[in-house]
């Protein structure tokens, strides 16, 4: 139903993340805990570029040059750690989206 390639992250990102680490002796710091911490405090400022935007003016955020950038940048950094977190709990990330859509499927039928 699903194709088993990569839906989300490439080896690439995880190989390159994980070199950016290393070349920078962060590992140390990369402990699950500290980077779920990291993951949250992206979201929240991912969230606040949002927060208190009209239905209307979130819709056209990304018509806006320097909120554009923003969201890009911000949305970069919560999938950085996601991944991050995700290799340092070796963790199929991919393999778990797909698990989870058609888990998705078989709950949430269409036109049920």
């Amino acid at each position: 139903m699903f194709m088993t390639t990569k839906l989300l992250v490439t080896q690439g990102l995880e190989d390159k993340l994980l070199q950016f680490a290393r070349d920078r002796d962060w590992e140390q710091y990369y402990a699950p805990r500290n980077l779920l911490m990291a993951l949250v405090g992206e979201v929240g400022e991912l969230a606040e570029i949002f927060q208190w935007m009209t239905e209307a003016e979130a819709a056209d955020a990304m018509r806006n040059p320097e909120t554009a950038q923003r969201i890009r940048e911000e949305m970069a950094d919560v999938t950085m750690y996601l991944v991050r977190l995700a290799s340092v709990l070796r963790l199929d990330l991919d393999a778990a989206v797909q698990e989870k859509l058609l888990s998705n499927a078989r709950k949430y039928p269409p036109n049920a």
